[in-house]
C-alpha cells in the first residue's frame, strides 16, 4: 500500500484535529447536554442557518490563562461557536455558547471571538444573533473576563441601531453574561433558561430569604414581570423558529427597508369589523381582534405579550409590507396606560423607528393612570418616554382612534401634534380632554348640584358635553383627524396611506441625540 504524502497526512491530523473540537467539552457532556432536553451550540446554529452556508471563526481558539490550574487546559473554540451564514438567504452573524466547555463562561478569548464577529455585523451590515448558554465570567480569569465583558457591552452599544440585534436565552444567562442580552433588540428565553444578576445563594446570604431559581429569573419572571425578555418558546427549535420569523419582518440594517413579500393582497371591505366595538362604551374587547383583521392573513407576531397587557406591539404585514403595531388593549385595565406599558410602547416606536419599519397605531384608552403608587414610581417620567419615542420618529406613523382618546393619552398615542401623517377615526371614535361623565361633574356642577333628580340631569347632561366636544366630528373639524372613516374601510384605508408615504422624507434640526426621559 502506497505510503500517504505529507499533505494528505496533515490533511488527515486536520479533519481528526476538527472533529475532536466540534465535540465540545467531550461526548460525555453532550449527552448530559441533550439529557436535559437543549440542542448543543453547534446545533442550534444548524438548526438556524441555511444547510451548509455556516462559515465558522476561530473554531481553534483556546484559553490562555496559567493561573489557578488553567495552564495547558484545553477549551475548544474557547466555549463559544462563532461565523456567519444564511437565515432564509439573508446573512447573518452569531455566536453561540458552548456550556458543555467550562460551562460556557465567559473568558478573554471567548469575549474576544464574540465582539469580532458583532464587528463583522457591523462592517457587513448582517444582523446579529446571539445564543447564550453560559454560567457568567471565568472566575479563574479574574479581571480579563471583566474586560471582555465590557469590550462586548461597548461593541453591542456600537450596532444598537444599525444592526438588528437578537438574543437566544437557551440555559443560564447569570451575572454580568445577562447584560449583553439586555443591551440587545429583543431577548427570546427558552423555558428551560434563565436571567439573573445574582443567583439564589447570595440572595439567602444577604436578605435571608428562600427563593428559588425559576422565581427568580425563569421565563415567567422575565417577561411577566420585569419585562425583560420578548418572547417564551418551549424548547430551542421553538426559538430558533421565533428568531426566524422575527427576523423576516425586519431589514439586514438601518441603511435598507423591511423587506416587502410579493404577492396578491385582499383588500376588499371587511364587514367583520364593523360590530368589533360593543354599544357600550364601558365594555372592553380584544384589540387583537382589530388588528389581525387589518393586517395580511391575520398574521400577527406579538411581543411582550404577558408583559404589561394594556399595551399591545408586535409585527405584521399590510400587502406584503411590516409595520409595527401598536395599540392599547381594552381588555386588560380599559386601556390604560401606567409605566410599563409606556416603558414597553417607546421602546418599540424607537426600534421601529431605527430600521425604517412604518408605524400603525390603534388607540382606545381612558387615560394615564392614576394613583399614588404611579405617581411615586415616576408616571409624568415614563409617560413622557412615550410622547419623546412618537415626536422623535420620523417613519411613517398613521393612527386610528377606534373609541377612547382621552386627555394625555390621546396625545401619547400619536396623535396629529406628535407629527401623526394620517389620523383616522372610527363613528365611535370619543376625543376628548377626559370621559363624558367626569367632564359633566366639573362644567355643569351647579346645575347638576341644584336639581332635584341629580342621576337623570348629570346623564342627560353628559350626553350634551359627549355630543358637542366628545365626538371625531369634531376633531374633524380642528383637522385633528383627517378623515373619519367605516371601521370595514380600515385595511383599505391604511394600505392606500402607506402607499403614498414611501418616499415619505423628514428633516430634524441636527444634533448628537436627543435626551430621552430615562
Amino acid at each position: 500500500m502506497e505510503k500517504p504524502s505529507k499533505i494528505q497526512a496533515q490533511i488527515k491530523e486536520l479533519r481528526e484535529h476538527k472533529a475532536r473540537l466540534a465535540l465540545g467539552g467531550g461526548q460525555d457532556k453532550l449527552d448530559k447536554h441533550h439529557k436535559a432536553g437543549k440542542l448543543t451550540a453547534r446545533e442550534r446554529i444548524a438548526a438556524f442557518f441555511d444547510a451548509n452556508s455556516f462559515q465558522e471563526s476561530g473554531l481553534f481558539a483556546n484559553q490562555r490563562s496559567v493561573d489557578f490550574g488553567m495552564a495547558g487546559r484545553e477549551s475548544p473554540s474557547d466555549g463559544v461557536v462563532t461565523g456567519q451564514g444564511t437565515v432564509d438567504g439573508r446573512y447573518v452573524n452569531t455566536a453561540s455558547q458552548d456550556f458543555t466547555v467550562f460551562g460556557g463562561s465567559a473568558g478573554e478569548v471567548h469575549c474576544d471571538k464574540i465582539v469580532n464577529v458583532m464587528l463583522a455585523s457591523l462592517r457587513t451590515g448582517a444582523p446579529f444573533v446571539f445564543f447564550n448558554d453560559s454560567g457568567g465570567a471565568r472566575i479563574q480569569e479574574g479581571v480579563y473576563s471583566l474586560a471582555g465583558y465590557g469590550k462586548v457591552f461597548y461593541t453591542n452599544t456600537q450596532l444598537s441601531g444599525v444592526v438588528p440585534q437578537i438574543s437566544l436565552i437557551c440555559g443560564p444567562c447569570a451575572g454580568g453574561a445577562a447584560y449583553s442580552p439586555a443591551l440587545t433588540d429583543f431577548i427570546i428565553m427558552t423555558r428551560q433558561s434563565q436571567m439573573f444578576i445574582t443567583g439564589p445563594q447570595v440572595i439567602k446570604q444577604v436578605t435571608g430569604e428562600e427563593i428559588t431559581v425559576e422565581a427568580l429569573g425563569g421565563p415567567s419572571a422575565q417577561i411577566d414581570r420585569s419585562g425583560v425578555a420578548h418572547f417564551v418558546a418551549e424548547n430551542d427549535e421553538h426559538a430558533i423558529g421565533i428568531c426566524k420569523r422575527l427576523l423576516s419582518f425586519l431589514p439586514s440594517n438601518n441603511t435598507q427597508d423591511p423587506p416587502i413579500l410579493g404577492g396578491s393582497y385582499n383588500l376588499e371591505p371587511d364587514p367583520t369589523l364593523d360590530t368589533v366595538i360593543p354599544d357600550d362604551p364601558k365594555h372592553p374587547y380584544d384589540v387583537r381582534e382589530i388588528i389581525k383583521k387589518v393586517l395580511d392573513f391575520n398574521d400577527f407576531l406579538e411581543s411582550q405579550e404577558t408583559f404589561a397587557p394594556n399595551m399591545v406591539v408586535g409585527f405584521g404585514r399590510i400587502t406584503g409590507l411590516p409595520v409595527g403595531i401598536i395599540a392599547n388593549q381594552p381588555k386588560h385595565m380599559a386601556g390604560v396606560i401606567d409605566i410599563d406599558a409606556s416603558d414597553k410602547a417607546s421602546g418599540f416606536v424607537r426600534f421601529c423607528n431605527a430600521f425604517n419599519i412604518p408605524i400603525v397605531t390603534f388607540v382606545d384608552t381612558p387615560g394615564y393612570m392614576p394613583g399614588i403608587d404611579q405617581e411615586h414610581r415616576g408616571i409624568i417620567r415614563h409617560g413622557a418616554k412615550l410622547l419623546f419615542a412618537y415626536s422623535a420618529a420620523t417613519v411613517p406613523k398613521i393612527t386610528v382612534i377606534l373609541r377612547k382618546a382621552y386627555g394625555g393619552a390621546y396625545v401619547a398615542m400619536c396623535c396629529k401634534d406628535l407629527d401623526a401623517d394620517r389620523v383616522y377615526a372610527w363613528p365611535s371614535a370619543e376625543v376628548a380632554v377626559m370621559g363624558a361623565e367626569g367632564a359633566a361633574e366639573i362644567v355643569f356642577r351647579r346645575e347638576i348640584d341644584a336639581a332635584e333628580d341629580k342621576v337623570a340631569v348629570r346623564a342627560e347632561l353628559a350626553d350634551q358635553y359627549r355630543s358637542k366636544f366628545s365626538t371625531p366630528y369634531t376633531a374633524a373639524a380642528a383637522r385633528l383627524v383627517d378623515d373619519i372613516i367605516e371601521p370595514n374601510q380600515t385595511r383599505v384605508e391604511i394600505a392606500k396611506t402607506l402607499e403614498g408615504l414611501t418616499t415619505k422624507r423628514s428633516l430634524r434640526p441636527a444634533k448628537k441625540h436627543g435626551l430621552i426621559p430615562l
